[in-house]
């Protein structure tokens, strides 16, 4: 059973405003609908011990750039209305809505295990991906601090890794990045859905600013770390008009590439995004959903490989072409990053050569 509440109005500093069903339970819990909003009781955030005995998770979509990630934290604090990873939550008997924000999963022994299995003989040295999931900078970990200890062992290791964010907490790591850098070892994407502080906070409420983003990106160029941007996700009918102007703001930050991906709602998301168009954006919701369909397929979301990252039809090549062309403008490049791994080293591997 897995509590589902329906508030008449949105949550303060919550992206989701309910909790719908968990496809793979049959009981739901749901509060009376008259019950009076300002008796509601404030979702809190509550932490969980993860005691997950593996860390690199493996992935064999065509459509992402790894094969490995990393992801310290199940669920996440920064609330976007919009992110495709809420419904992995359900794998835990929660829902994809204000459980995925409010109950946090923390894997405290993330670095011991990620010093495991990276020294492990088996393991083929590749770049690895930092929030191919879930943000590793969400607000838990200024507290937990387990994304800064897995720097950590990868600096040491000299292994090389992707980042991607949307906070600007990832600056507070520059000592241990720029370590890295110094070894081809680091790739940070910051991820910008729009320049519009009203909207960011309505939609991504406890995630960093739009300026504070591109300061991120300055920062870390700044320190001699490669950054780029990612303009991600892109929402038809609401932010897709800002992509010409994110991609000049990043690349006057200093950003090197960029990319971009097409709003995704797979299972509940829909609902929750559903939800929060008529609280944020009921004049625009048919537009916004009507123009998705039109990239997806006739359907709100499909998971097609090759298709589900960047749409097909008029709309989504229509969308490419607009992408392509500010890129040039802007001076930035589409070209995968290179990391190396030719700078690996476990723990004692020189004593072989003796």
């Amino acid at each position: 059973m897995h509590t589902s509440a329906h508030p008449p109005t949105a949550v303060p500093g919550r992206g989701a405003a309910i909790n719908p069903g968990n496809r793979f339970e049959r009981l739901r819990l749901e509060l009376d609908p008259d019950w009076p909003p300002d008796e509601q009781p404030h979702p809190r955030t509550e932490f969980y011990f993860d005691a997950t005995e593996s860390i690199l998770t493996k992935n064999d979509s065509p459509d992402v750039g790894f094969m490995y990630g990393i992801n310290s934290y199940r669920g996440c604090e920064h609330g976007c209305a919009y992110c495709f990873a809420r419904p992995f939550h359900e794998y835990l008997g929660w829902s994809s809505g204000l459980d995925f924000e409010t109950r946090i999963m923390v894997k405290l022994r993330a670095p011991e295990l990620l010093r495991q299995e990276l020294c492990a003989p088996r393991w083929k040295p590749q770049p690895v991906a930092m929030s191919g999931v879930t943000d590793c900078y969400q607000p838990a970990e200024r507290h937990f601090r387990l994304t800064r200890q897995c720097l950590q062992v990868c600096a040491e290791l000299r292994h090389p890794l992707f980042i991607i964010t949307k906070n600007a907490l990832v600056t507070r790591d520059r000592d241990v990045l720029a370590e890295l850098a110094r070894y081809n070892c680091v790739f940070v994407h910051v991820s910008v859905t729009t320049l519009d502080t009203d909207l960011a906070g309505k939609l991504e409420p406890r995630a960093s600013r739009p300026a504070a983003r591109l300061r991120a990106i300055r920062e870390l160029t700044e320190a001699g770390i490669p950054a780029g941007v990612m303009v991600a996700p892109i929402i038809p009918g609401l932010t897709d008009h800002e992509m010409p102007s994110i991609l000049e703001a990043a690349a006057e930050a200093g950003a090197r590439r960029a990319g971009y991906v097409l709003l995704r709602l797979p299972h509940a998301v829909k609902d929750v995004f559903n939800r929060w168009l008529d609280d944020h954006a009921p004049t625009k919701k048919n537009r916004i959903l009507d123009r998705l369909r039109a990239m997806r397929g006739g359907k709100l979301y499909t998971a097609d490989w090759g298709k589900r990252m960047s749409g097909e039809g008029v709309f989504a090549d229509q969308l490419s072409a607009m992408f392509d062309i500010a890129v040039r403008r802007a001076g930035l490049s589409q070209e995968r990053c290179e990391l190396s791994t030719g700078h690996f080293r476990r723990p004692g591997e020189q004593l072989s050569l003796f």
